[in-house]
């Protein structure tokens, strides 16, 4: 049997944000990260996908296979905001469970 392909991040990234909302949860979305290097200011050099009650970092994906380099990007983004906790959501899987990874950044 042919899986059908995923839809694009943008799709997933559109619904989750709607059925959040209507839970009544606070979420940004495409939240700018600036990162500082000397007297640099690049305030477009990265963007968190999604930012939950202004505590978790969520980075999403539709990819056949998470690669140790989605893992790094979200841990990025947690150092760079100081947020701790994150969630690596792969949308590209049979069931969702299977496509979750919680990520903590160790202050």
């Amino acid at each position: 049997m042919m899986q059908s392909a995923p839809c694009l991040e943008s799709a997933y990234e559109t619904c989750l944000v709607y059925e959040l909302r209507e839970r009544g949860l606070h979420v940004r979305t495409q939240v700018a990260l600036p990162v500082l290097y000397k007297t640099i200011q690049m305030d477009l050099a990265y963007r968190i996908d999604l930012l939950i009650e202004e505590c978790l970092v969520v980075e999403l994906k539709t990819v056949s296979t998470v690669l140790p380099i989605h893992e790094a990007q979200l841990l990025t983004y947690l150092r760079l905001s100081g947020h701790r906790l994150g969630l690596l959501l792969n949308f590209h899987v049979r069931l969702i469970r299977e496509g979750i990874k919680r990520m903590v950044n160790n202050l």
